[in-house]
């Protein structure tokens, strides 16, 4: 069938059709040599999954890697990045009622965190980094957290739910930097394509523990300015950039459980 017809009956626009045919996601099952494009009746489920998909807001990179999956793999794939979403969702909700509360009722008390010290061992991690603003942080962290365990699995390493976010910058509504998204495992991994494998040394943190439902920004910039503080005043050395090291995935936890750490690597 034709272009237009294969649009007609998926309701996909041309325009759509051709990105996804620049993308690889759904290449014509034939080019003609003037040009004009030939599908299929066998495309029309890929082409509906891929729309749907699109609807939900997944990105063309992440509908590429679920679409060359076995179906229950493609399950797991979807559920992680929708777990991915709903942390989003929620950190923006959550946001939204902080600043909806202060607008109306005046500032809120601040959170008191209490600064702790502790010294992490050398850890064998698996990386990716990725430029990303504020609103795009939580699903790129996801995206890349996945990603991660997902080579990690399948060259048989193992690991737990903590997984940490460094900050090579300062990443706000307005500005990108550089994010890599750190999960530290056992056995044996090798680098595959993006991923990095290498040794965090061992080191000192200065850190501030967080509860899910107070890790949203800009709540979670309290806990910062704790550490940060505590590095100033105690005169302390800063080594690496800031992190977020979280204990666990977010659809594990509830909301008074200890999420995340804020912490700063130093040197005393």
């Amino acid at each position: 069938m034709t272009i237009g017809e294969f649009g007609r009956r998926t309701g996909l626009s041309i325009k759509a059709l051709r990105l996804y045919e620049a993308s690889g996601l759904l290449p014509p099952a034939e080019v003609e040599p003037s040009g004009y494009r030939r599908y299929t009746s066998v495309q029309l489920d890929r082409a509906g999954r891929i729309s749907l998909l699109r609807r939900l807001g997944m990105p063309l990179a992440v509908i590429g890697d679920m679409l060359g999956l076995p179906d229950a793999e493609a399950v797991t794939r979807l559920d992680r990045w929708w777990s991915t979403e709903e942390a989003a969702i929620a950190a923006r909700r959550d946001g939204y009622r902080w600043l909806r509360t202060r607008l109306a009722h005046g500032d809120e008390p601040d959170i008191s965190y209490p600064v702790h010290t502790v010294l992490q061992p050398a850890r064998k991690v698996a990386t990716l980094r990725f430029e990303t603003d504020q609103q795009g942080l939580v699903p790129g962290m996801g995206a890349a957290e996945w990603e991660i365990r997902r080579r990690l699995e399948e060259q048989g390493a193992a690991t737990t739910g903590e997984h940490w976010a460094i900050y090579h910058g300062q990443v706000t509504p307005d500005c990108e930097a550089p994010v890599e998204v750190c999960v530290p495992f056992t056995g044996t991994a090798e680098p595959a394509g993006r991923l990095t494998i290498r040794m965090e040394p061992e080191h000192l943190v200065a850190f501030a523990e967080v509860t899910r439902d107070d890790c949203f920004y800009p709540r979670i910039l309290q806990a910062y300015e704790a550490v940060e503080t505590h590095v100033r005043t105690a005169g302390l050395i800063r080594t690496a950039p800031p992190r977020e090291i979280y204990l666990d995935n977010w659809d594990r936890l509830t909301g008074a459980d200890p999420f995340t750490h804020v912490a700063q690597p130093f040197e005393g």
